[in-house]
């Protein structure tokens, strides 16, 4: 059990029906009535985030999530294959495991993270960026980099993101997984 007063960002709880991460807390104590404590809550599931507000005090479970780091090897039909870089084990993800950022995953690419909550997996970090070879995109537009926007690539992975003009096919560019944007050219 953990007291609400302890809350603190990265502190993990189970509440609600799921296992919910601190992301950011705060103690008030207003002028009248009693003190509370107002915490923004990240679900480690389906990554939905949400405002709450506890008794000052307040008593909930906490939750132990274990992490481990993992290798991204290769696909096995709807099946992602990852081996734990510690023990060398082997397990199958499926693509709702891992969420949107699955289209991300290159043979071989390591710095992943596996969060367990009771020997059940509820979630899948990627490390913050990736390089991959664009695969397909519009030939280079001479004079249209006024409007500073970009143009569509498929990138090796098959996924699809917005690239500055001056990208072509076969140039290496790292991305951000988190917000799914071109960072720079490799």
């Amino acid at each position: 059990m953990i007291s609400s007063n302890d809350f603190r960002p990265g502190v993990t709880i189970v509440w609600n029906n799921g296992v919910w991460q601190i992301v950011e807390s705060m103690h008030v104590k207003p002028g009248k009535g009693s003190a509370f404590v107002r915490a923004k809550l990240k679900n480690l599931e389906t990554g939905n985030v949400l405002e709450s507000t506890f008794r000052a005090g307040e008593k909930l479970p906490s939750a132990v999530v274990e992490k481990s780091e993992v290798q991204y090897l290769y696909k096995a039909g709807e099946h992602f294959v990852m081996m734990d870089t510690v023990t060398y084990e082997q397990l199958e993800l499926e693509a709702s495991q891992i969420g949107t950022s699955a289209e991300f995953l290159k043979e071989n690419l390591e710095g992943i993270t596996v969060l367990k909550y009771e020997n059940r997996v509820i979630g899948v970090d990627l490390p913050n960026t990736v390089e991959l070879t664009v695969a397909e995109t519009a030939p280079d537009e001479r004079g249209d980099t006024s409007s500073g926007g970009g143009k569509p690539a498929t990138l090796e992975t098959g996924a699809v993101i917005s690239v500055p003009f001056h990208v072509k096919v076969g140039d290496k560019i790292r991305v951000d997984t988190r917000s799914r944007k071109y960072i720079t050219r490799v």
